[in-house]
């Protein structure tokens, strides 16, 4: 589940090695191009991190968020 925190919606992900995280990662990437919202994100072997905050509103939580945020759940 998304957690809005400090502006931002963000959810971690959990996948069962290092190879899995960064082919979602790469899936999640073509998502974003496409979507032309770009997320802040980490990777520490099989852990990702996803905040997504709209920049050009002020660093708020906007429906391109929400939007981007159901694409990447269809993941």
């Amino acid at each position: 589940m998304w957690e809005e925190r400090d502006n931002k919606l963000v959810k971690d992900f959990t996948f069962s090695n290092f190879q899995e995280a960064f082919a979602f990662m790469t899936r999640v990437a073509f998502l974003a191009e496409a979507h032309n919202h770009h997320p802040n994100w980490t990777n520490v072997y099989n852990q990702v991190r996803i905040e997504l905050t709209t920049h050009d509103a002020g660093n708020t939580i906007t429906e391109k968020d929400r939007q981007l945020a159901q694409e990447i759940d269809k993941i």
